[in-house]
Parts: structure tokens; sequence; C-alpha cells
């Protein structure tokens, strides 16, 4: 069992903080749904906004829909250090999931300010818009948005009731005419940091209540829409059926046991969303798209498996006299932390006596889209049964407070230019 020392962050505050969060859009006793661009997200924006400006922050909601809470530093000119994660979530989600990196990051923040600490380089807390990706089917628009990363046709993205992503932007405040200006300049951003929840089950297997991060694998999100021909379910002989119901469920379990294949190897693949058209109980389905999602930490390996998904679904619908087209919603390489950075995090874990396991981040984030502009570290705590996107997500107070603690440290280093221990007075330790 590791002890800890000498913990500078205020972890009544943070508690508070993420027990009142979970309040907005609460849909049962641990549960919490706050999809992008909803009023339960604006909700979330306006509480974490005046938790902001109490803190000594200057705030700001971009034509993203990020929420940028902004320290200056003693020198404006140098490039910021910005730390942030999000507050959106999935339709059943958790309490932890985001939420404690943009609390935790305030934190951090507020403790340098109580200090009496100003930073060499300004620093910006952000609560990016839609990571998640769960409402509009295509995620980090915010972190992508302000890195320039957008694609053709985003804004014409539908949620399912038809409402499009300009139209929810529009409805935020946000206007989509001003994304050139929020763009940040090329060299402006020096490094991003995210504190996050594991997701997964490896911490709690070591034992460990924080983890350093060494990099997130490449996702790659498809839609797949297979058609075939209605018809009454009683009268059509199965012969002479075209079922895109169930060519759709032959292709997902020969993709499943494809996935599956190397017990050895960290890949994910996972059909999480299907629609099936005219969706009726005597009719045969015509037509079914569904989504997938495949994620590896080698690149080469996750193309070799693309490659074979595309011949099954060759295949299987020559074999059911179907078509089918796909659309690519995401599609990212994976991309590793900056050792500079992971030795500061290592460093300050080690103040409070902590020694930090390295893991990999199956789920993206953030810095994912913000790794492609700037050096980016991550810190994970421990999740309860590697349980998320779930209600029953669970990380405790105590290693929550641990990974905003080890957040605390790496910034106060990292803003002063020095790798240098925090020395606290006796009675502290």
């Amino acid at each position: 069992m590791q002890t800890t020392t000498g913990k500078v962050i205020n972890q009544l505050r943070l508690n508070e903080r993420i027990e009142q969060l979970s309040q907005i859009g609460r849909i049962s006793e641990t549960g919490v749904c706050r999809l992008a661009l909803t009023p339960e997200d604006m909700d979330g924006i306006i509480q974490v906004r005046l938790w902001m400006e109490n803190a000594g922050l200057t705030t700001r909601l971009d034509p993203f829909g990020n929420l940028i809470g902004r320290l200056e530093g003693a020198d404006q000119a140098l490039p910021i250090l910005m730390i942030g994660s999000h507050i959106d979530s999935q339709p059943y989600g958790g309490r932890y999931d985001g939420a404690i990196g943009v609390l935790g990051a305030l934190e951090a923040v507020q403790c340098l300010i109580e200090n009496g600490i100003q930073p060499h380089m300004p620093i910006e807390v952000i609560a990016f818009c839609d990571e998640e990706g769960s409402r509009f089917n295509k995620g980090l628009f915010g972190s992508r948005g302000i890195t320039g990363q957008l694609e053709e046709g985003e804004l014409e993205r539908q949620d399912k009731n038809g409402v499009t992503r300009r139209e929810a932007l529009e409805a935020f405040g946000c206007s989509p005419s001003d994304f050139e200006e929020a763009i940040y300049p090329p060299g402006s951003i020096d490094s991003y940091l995210e504190l996050h929840i594991e997701q997964g089950p490896v911490l709690e297997a070591l034992n460990a209540p924080v983890g350093l991060v060494t990099g997130i694998s490449g996702p790659l999100w498809l839609t797949v829409t297979m058609k075939g021909m209605a018809g009454h379910a009683g009268s059509v002989p199965m012969g002479m059926r075209h079922d895109a119901l169930v060519g759709s469920a032959k292709v997902i379990a020969a993709f499943d046991d494809m996935v599956r294949e190397d017990p050895e190897a960290p890949t994910v693949g996972t059909v999480g969303s299907l629609r099936v058209f005219p969706d009726s109980r005597n009719i045969i389905p015509e037509e079914v798209s569904f989504t997938v999602d495949l994620r590896d930490m080698e690149i080469e390996r996750r193309n070799r498996l693309e490659a074979r998904l595309m011949n099954i679904l060759d295949d299987l619908s020559f074999r059911y006299g179907l078509t089918y087209s796909l659309t690519e919603d995401t599609n990212s390489e994976p991309r590793y932390c900056a050792e500079p950075i992971k030795s500061v995090i290592r460093s300050s874990a080690e103040e409070i006596g902590l020694t930090l396991p390295e893991l990999m981040s199956g789920p993206f984030h953030d810095a994912l889209a913000l790794s492609l502009v700037c050096d980016y570290g991550m810190i994970f705590v421990r999740s309860k049964d590697g349980i998320s996107h779930h209600p029953s997500e669970y990380s405790s107070p105590e290693d929550i407070g641990l990974g905003t603690e080890v957040l605390y440290r790496t910034i106060r280093r990292m803003c002063s230019g020095m790798n240098q221990p925090i020395i606290l007075p006796e009675e502290a330790l």
C-alpha cells in the first residue's frame, strides 16, 4: 500500500463541486445525461463558469461552445499551458467522466491563486464542447475546433431528432461564422494536461489510485448502411429474401470474432448503435445502419483489420443479396504522451509518495486533438470495476484528490519553468 503526504488541494471543495455538477442532468441516483449543446449542458457550463470566476479566472464561451477560464501569466507573450477535459456526458452516463478533469484543473489553478503563485505563462482551464460525440456521432468537437481540425459537413450532422449541430450551436449562443477567429494560432499552446478517470480495470488490478498515461489508441469510427428489400414477413420464402438485418447481424458477429482473434493485442471493436427500417415486427428489414468503433495502439494492425472488415462486408452483402455504403466519422492515429511532461508528472507524484504505473488509454480524449498541435500529458484516476459510460461509474474522492494533487504539482512545476519539488511547511507533512 502506498502512503501519501502533504496534500495542498482543497479536497472538500473539489468533492462538493463534483457532487453539485452531478445534479445537473441527473437521470438516476448516480446517472447523468448532459448531451452536448443541450439545456442541461448549458446549465453545467453556467455553474462551472461561476466557479471559475469566483476563483479569479476571466471566462468566455467561444464559438465552438468551449468554456474557457484564463489566469494571466507574468509574461503574456508566452504560449499558454492548457488544462481541461469536458462536462458533456453519454445519454446513460456517470458523474466522473470528463467532469473530474475540468473541476480538478480548476481546483489546481485555484490553489495556485490562493498560494499567491503567478505562473510565468498564461494558463487556461477549458471545458471542451462535445468530447463524447454521442449526440452528433462525432466527438472531440471543441478541441478539434480550436486546433483547426474540423471537417467538411460537421455543422450539418444531425442528432436523432433531426437537429443539426449548427442549429444546436446557435441555440447555445455560439456563432459558427466566428470559428476562424477562435482557432488558436500555431505555437500559441505550449502544452496540454488532462486528468481523467481511467475507464478501465488496470489501475484497480494493480491497487494503484493514480496512473501515468503513455498514449491514446487511434479510434476509427464508421457508419455502415446495408440495404435489401422489404416484404411481408409471412409470405416471402426464406430463400428469396434480401434481409438487411440478417446480413448486418452476420457482419457484426464476424467483426467481433475478428477483433477477438489475438487475445494479447490491445485491439478493441464495438458496434454500439443500430437502426432498422421500417422497424416493424412483420416486415422484412429493408435497411439497417450500424456503427463500428475500432481502436488499436498499432496503426498498422488496425489498418489490416479495417481491410478485413471491408472483405467481410463484400462477402456477406453478396451472399444475402444486399448493397452497402459506409461513411468514415472519425479516423485518428495513436498519439503518445511527451516524455518531458511524463517526467514532471512522475516527479510530482513522488513528492507525495506515489509511484505511478504507466498505461495506455483505449478511450480517446480531448488530449488526442491537442496532441497534433502541442506536447501533452495525462493522469488517470482508478475506476471501480473499470466501469464507465454507465451510472455505476465510480472513482473515490480520495483517488480523485490524489490525482488532482499530482496535477497541481505538475502545473506548478511546469508554470515555473523549473522541475523543482514543492517544499511544504513541516506541519503540512
